[in-house]
């Protein structure tokens, strides 16, 4: 949940780094590529906004509509200068439902209508920053995350399982642009049975790109891979989305935007969302 740090040259390097707080080149909204970079000792950075998206499918469940989740919150607290605690989620997610198949979950579906709502899973992580750019070397870190099951599959829209993910992270400036990558491993449990698992590849790559000392444009292919032979276990299928937007900033706030286009038949066909970004020093480290 940290932004890309993206720098146009020297000049204006030296512009933004005078505009943002020292932890505000940690933020990374409306991307989802993790950045090896940290937000920095007693920073808090808090997000929140919402996104729409169209044709989201649901295999376990079998239902498929268009999703707004409203609001979608990520807070990031730093614990040292090279670590933070990561926590996302969506407190209400609504799918108006276009369609119903049978699907190995659905007879414990409990929707009577063409809505279903469900809070949202949410992502604890801890991301750490093993390793400084240089002036010829990436930034490196690494980064462990599990999914809580607070979303039911009652409604459709949860899988009712825990998963974990562990990803080394990777990041470099050139000149006013900043590209990051992420490669990784994903252990997902099977929602019809609680004896099995899927092991996918996570994997993401990232830019940005610096217009002004305020606005930026950035853009990303973010996914999953299945190891499975045959067909995985439903909702843990391959995954793959293209992310386009734009960010701008102004003190300790952020305003972005972006586009998001699917890339494998299990994405919403497009989306779009919208939301801010704020960091504040909260406490001394001791």
């Amino acid at each position: 949940m940290t932004q890309l740090r993206l720098l146009p040259g020297l000049s204006l390097a030296l512009a933004v780094l005078l505009l943002l707080p020292a932890s505000g080149v940690a933020q990374q909204r409306p991307l989802v590529t993790e950045d090896p970079e940290t937000i920095g000792g007693g920073q808090v950075l808090l997000e929140g906004g919402f996104e729409y998206a169209r044709d989201a499918e649901f295999p376990a469940s079998g239902l498929r509509g268009h999703l707004l989740r409203l609001p979608t919150f990520g807070v990031s607290v730093g614990i040292s200068s090279i670590a933070e605690l990561q926590f996302d989620g969506g407190l209400r997610d609504r799918l108006a439902i276009t369609d119903r198949s049978t699907a190995p979950l659905s007879g414990m579906l409990a929707v009577a209508g063409d809505r279903a709502t469900s809070v949202e899973d949410v992502v604890v992580g801890t991301k750490i920053r093993v390793a400084s750019e240089t002036a010829r070397r990436p930034a490196f870190g690494v980064r462990f995350a599990t999914k809580l099951p607070n979303a039911g599959n009652e409604a459709g829209l949860g899988l009712d399982t825990t998963d974990f993910f562990a990803s080394i992270l990777a990041g470099k400036t050139v000149q006013s642009v900043r590209v990051v990558a992420n490669v990784g491993v994903g252990i997902l449990g099977d929602p019809t049975r609680g004896d099995r698992q899927n092991d996918v590849l996570t994997y993401g790559v990232s830019f940005a790109r610096a217009l002004t000392s305020h606005a930026e444009v950035v853009g990303e292919v973010n996914g999953r891979a299945s190891t499975r032979n045959g067909t995985p276990p439903p909702g843990t299928e391959s995954r793959s989305a293209l992310r386009l937007g734009g960010r701008y900033t102004l003190a300790g706030w952020r305003a972005d935007g972006g586009l998001l286009i699917g890339l494998t038949g299990a994405e919403p066909t497009i989306g779009v969302g919208g939301g801010f970004t704020y960091v504040f020093h909260a406490f001394r480290i001791p």
